[in-house]
């Protein structure tokens, strides 16, 4: 009898930000789609949780804060000792801070963009060496929809700027890493129900309850819909998927 094959056997995949949302919900299916997963997070007890439910080979740090390149080339170096090499990164973590663009602080502005843009150089400045010593391989970043439109139910000029950024480098990514066989593609999420959001779930009253009535699929995203998202282009299925951003959203961006 033919055993069937994982569509990532064989791979080796390190992920950002394991703790929780869509970063658990890959380091799940990744595993169960075969491949070694290398998690990071500066949450210990939710990396902790997370490796509890992975069924698989999965490996894990924290506290890692990956916009210190000590601490981002650190994991790196230490995954790739003990996984043997590194066939995806995806750039998952994120951590901004949104609010009125009239509250918006310049502290606010700078810590924004080093936790969702400065962590993605940090991180795949060390990463890249080795994915052309394995003779290439993919990164996923994870951009937002915010990098494509504004946003009237939360403002979030720094987010949108921060994540304007991850989709124009993954594209540059992609130009300097065609000739190493590396693809570069990202995945920019809508409205999806992570722990980051789960103040606002909380508040019956707040606008982003109004968006998820209006809905074209009458539902917000959840962390296995990107996570899915995410599988593909990791795989070989997406062998021929370069430079694009998909948007995770349920068609909420372009259906009226």
């Amino acid at each position: 009898m033919q055993v069937a094959k994982g569509r990532l056997d064989g791979k080796i995949a390190f992920i950002t930000g394991t703790a929780g949302g869509q970063g658990r919900a890959a380091a799940q299916l990744f595993a169960a789609e075969g491949a070694h997963v290398v998690g990071c997070d500066l949450d210990e007890q939710g990396s902790a949780e997370t490796a509890g439910l992975v069924e698989g080979r999965y490996d894990w740090r924290a506290p890692v804060d990956l916009a210190d390149p000590d601490q981002a080339a650190g994991w790196i170096e230490w995954g790739v000792g003990l996984a043997g090499g590194i066939d995806v990164l995806y750039n998952n973590a994120s951590a901004p801070r949104v609010g009125p663009w009239e509250e918006l602080s310049l502290d606010d502005w700078r810590f924004t963009l080093r936790n969702e843009l400065d962590l993605i150089y940090t991180v795949t400045k060390t990463a890249w060496p080795h994915l052309v010593e394995r003779g290439g391989g993919v990164i996923l970043n994870t951009g937002s929809v915010s990098a494509w439109r504004g946003a009237t139910f939360i403002e979030q000029a720094a987010h949108g700027a921060a994540k304007g950024g991850v989709v124009a480098m993954t594209r540059h990514l992609a130009a300097s890493g065609a000739r190493h066989r590396i693809r570069a593609n990202s995945i920019s999420p809508g409205l999806t129900l992570t722990p980051q959001i789960a103040e606002f779930v909380a508040d019956p009253d707040h606008p982003m309850h109004g968006l998820a009535r209006t809905h074209p699929l009458g539902r917000l995203g959840e962390p296995e819909d990107v996570a899915r998202v995410a599988l593909f282009l990791a795989s070989d299925d997406a062998a021929y998927l370069n430079a694009v951003d998909i948007v995770v959203d349920g068609g909420q961006s372009v259906i009226v």
